[in-house]
């Protein structure tokens, strides 16, 4: 990755985390996301220890290399960042982009003993068949064993449900990333507030709820789009946030 390349990493990474405040789905001062700047995972960005993620701007990032002990060594990260996140981009270097949250509907669903997305609109249907579930939670995700059995879990898929924990979205790109993570929340406060209304929900067939998750798996640039204009909005009112 060129300079130039890992100032765009800085830059949209950093856009993801004050969208995320601005939409709410930050928890205190804790949570992360990360990108890969290396072919192998080595070496990836994050952000600073237990910095608000409305006050995060592009040089804030952390650099971390995992192959220099001194430079790790100074990073101070949360251990929960280094557990998840730097043996989830160790093992999967595909996974270019993670981010993982505590969004509130998200974690809702998270909690029930099942915690399908069920498909019973569009924005639910995108997930049918297509999320990781991990239900052995044990507390704070703070070992690198955990992280590793948090990374092995998602196997080929992209997003992860983290029983009475999250929810962990990867992808290729922060633009795609985000607006994952965007609408699993979306979709899981239209299923929280179908299951508040105490009346039985009309399930999609499988059929059309798999048609329709590949529908949305062909329009990738649907996703980079809403980034980018959501981008726009953070140059007008945030521009600091590029610094």
């Amino acid at each position: 990755m060129t300079a130039h390349d890992e100032k765009k990493a800085r830059i949209d990474l950093a856009a993801a985390f004050r969208l995320a405040a601005r939409l709410g789905m930050h928890e205190a001062v804790a949570n992360h996301f990360s990108m890969s700047v290396s072919p192998d995972g080595s070496r990836f960005l994050i952000n600073p220890k237990w910095r608000h993620f409305s006050r995060i701007r592009a040089s804030d990032l952390v650099l971390v290399d995992t192959n220099n002990a001194d430079s790790l060594a100074a990073c101070d990260l949360d251990p929960t960042a280094w557990a998840i996140h730097g043996q989830l981009h160790r093992l999967n270097p595909a996974a270019q982009v993670a981010m993982h949250l505590h969004p509130i509907y998200s974690t809702t669903i998270s909690t029930l003993r099942d915690p399908t997305i069920l498909p019973i609109d569009q924005n639910t249907a995108r997930y049918f068949n297509r999320v990781a579930v991990d239900t052995q939670y044990g507390g704070m995700a703070d070992s690198e064993a955990e992280g590793a059995r948090v990374a092995s879990l998602l196997k080929d898929r992209t997003r992860l449900m983290m029983g009475n924990h999250g929810v962990l979205i990867v992808a290729e790109t922060v633009g795609e990333a985000f607006d994952d993570m965007y609408t699993i929340e979306r979709a899981c406060q239209i299923l929280v507030n179908a299951y508040s209304t105490g009346r039985e929900l009309s399930v999609l067939s499988d059929d059309v709820a798999e048609r329709t998750a590949r529908d949305w798996e062909k329009i990738r640039d649907f996703s980079i789009r809403h980034f980018e204009e959501m981008k726009l909005i953070l140059e007008r009112e945030e521009p600091d946030y590029a610094e």
